[in-house]
């Protein structure tokens, strides 16, 4: 499989987007599954913690970046669900990685995150805490993050 073949399968979206855990189900019923072969060239090399059981459903490609193609992914992990952001230079080769939104849980409480990409490419993300069951949210530890794709494909956090 090629590069260009495998940035095929993402569908390109029009931004401002936003990234909840609804869109796991959307990607899963609008989205081809990403076959065996883009999974082991292009999305495990760039992938720490991957088991048996991870699986992984292509999302969205953006587009406007100069020298850069953006995508992003579900990782579905054990308790770890991850919307995945990976930018790449043209000949595949891997330029940044983040970790947009998703939801994650140690068995005790649960922390969601989601996250908005706006037309100028600020990627801004919210996560909360649930403590024992989703009544016992607390506001006081939500945290915020800013992110800017810049155009040639790296992520940097803004203050």
């Amino acid at each position: 499989m090629t590069f260009n073949q495998f940035l095929q399968i993402f569908p390109e979206e029009k931004l401002p987007i936003s990234i909840t855990e609804e869109n796991a189900s959307v990607f899963s019923v609008e989205n081809e599954p990403l076959p065996h072969k883009a999974v082991e060239d292009f999305i495990l090399p760039i992938e720490p913690d991957v088991d048996e059981m991870t699986e992984f459903v292509p999302g969205f490609r953006i587009e406007g970046l100069k020298d850069a193609h953006a995508i992003l992914y579900w990782k579905a992990g054990l308790l770890n669900y991850q919307y995945v952001l990976a930018t790449f230079e043209n000949s595949g080769k891997l330029i940044d990685r983040q970790v947009i939104a998703g939801t994650v849980s140690d068995g005790v409480s649960i922390v969601r995150t989601v996250a908005r990409i706006d037309e100028d490419m600020t990627i801004y993300m919210v996560s909360g805490m649930a403590e024992g069951s989703e009544n016992d949210y607390d506001a006081d530890k939500s945290t915020a993050r800013e992110l800017e794709l810049l155009p040639d494909g790296r992520m940097i956090e803004l203050a």
